[in-house]
C-alpha cells in the first residue's frame, strides 16, 4: 500500500503533519535546494517529539559527491535518531555509493530532471540501501509527471521492488497526480508544496491541504509505516 510522506521544515509542522496522519515525516529546508538540511538539533527535536509514532526521515543537503563529506554527514545525521536518510545522487558516483555501504539507513534520491540512470538501482541494492526515490531536482520547470512519462515512471518502481528496494514518487506533485501514481504501486508519494497555505513551498503547512492528501492516499490498515521512508 502507498504511504504519505510529509516534508516538514520545523518542529510545528512536523506535529501538524503527524496530527493529520503523515505515514512519514521527511525533514527538509525548502528554501536550501532540492534535498536542503535542516539543523541537527530541530532534527533531533522532532524525532523525540514523534515518539516512534510514525517513520522519520531527513535530508543530508544538497552536498557535493565526495565520499568523505557524505559519510561524516550522515554519520551525524544517523546520531540524531532519524529513521531513514534521503542522499540525493546528481549525478553518477559509484564511489559515492559504495563509501556509503553500511553506514546508515539511507534512502538514495535521483531526479527526473537530471537523466537518471536507472542502472544505479542495482548498485543502491549492493551496497544496502533501504531504497530509492524519485524527485525533481527544479521546482520551477514542471513536476515530476511533466518531466517523466508513466512507462518510466513504471520501470523505475518495478525495477527498484525487483530488486528489495523500496521505492518513492515526489517533485511537486499535487492531489490530482494522486489516482494515476497510485496506480504504479509505490510504496510512498511524497508532497510538500501540495500541503502548503497557496500551494507554495517556502510557505507554511495548511491541515486541510495535509488532510486532503491523507484522504486521497488510503490509510495503513496496520502500524506498519516504520517499515519505509
Amino acid at each position: 500500500m502507498t504511504r504519505l510522506l510529509a516534508s516538514v521544515k520545523s518542529l510545528p509542522e512536523a506535529r501538524l503533519a503527524l496530527a493529520c496522519g503523515a505515514d512519514i515525516i521527511d525533514l527538509k529546508d525548502p528554501e536550501a535546494g532540492a534535498l536542503g538540511a535542516l539543523p541537527l538539533d530541530t532534527v533531533a527535536r522532532v524525532v523525540r517529539m514523534v515518539d516512534r509514532r510514525c517513520t522519520v526521515s531527513a535530508t543530508l543537503g544538497d552536498l557535493p559527491m565526495q565520499p568523505q563529506i557524505l559519510c561524516e554527514t550522515a554519520a551525524k545525521t544517523a546520531a540524531t535518531g532519524v529513521d531513514f536518510i534521503k542522499v540525493g545522487f546528481f549525478c553518477e558516483a559509484k564511489d559515492c555509493i559504495a563509501a556509503l555501504a553500511g553506514k546508515a539507513r539511507l534512502i538514495a534520491v535521483l531526479f527526473a530532471d537530471r537523466s537518471p540512470d536507472f542502472n544505479l538501482l542495482a548498485d543502491f541494492a549492493d551496497a544496502g540501501f533501504a531504497g530509492v526515490m524519485l524527485d525533481t531536482a527544479s521546482k520551477t520547470n514542471g513536476n515530476l509527471r511533466s518531466q517523466m512519462d508513466a512507462t518510466a515512471l513504471q520501470e523505475f518502481v518495478q525495477r527498484a521492488r525487483a530488486l528489495g528496494l523500496v521505492t518513492g514518487l515526489a517533485g511537486s506533485l499535487r492531489l490530482e497526480d494522486v489516482p494515476d501514481l497510485i496506480k504504479l504501486g509505490p510504496d510512498y508519494l511524497g508532497f510538500r508544496g501540495a500541503l502548503c497555505a497557496g500551494t507554495e513551498r517556502n510557505r507554511g503547512l495548511e491541515a486541510s491541504q495535509v488532510s486532503a492528501l491523507r484522504n486521497a492516499i488510503p490509510c495503513l490498515l496496520t502500524d506498519t509505516s516504520r517499515a519505509v521512508a
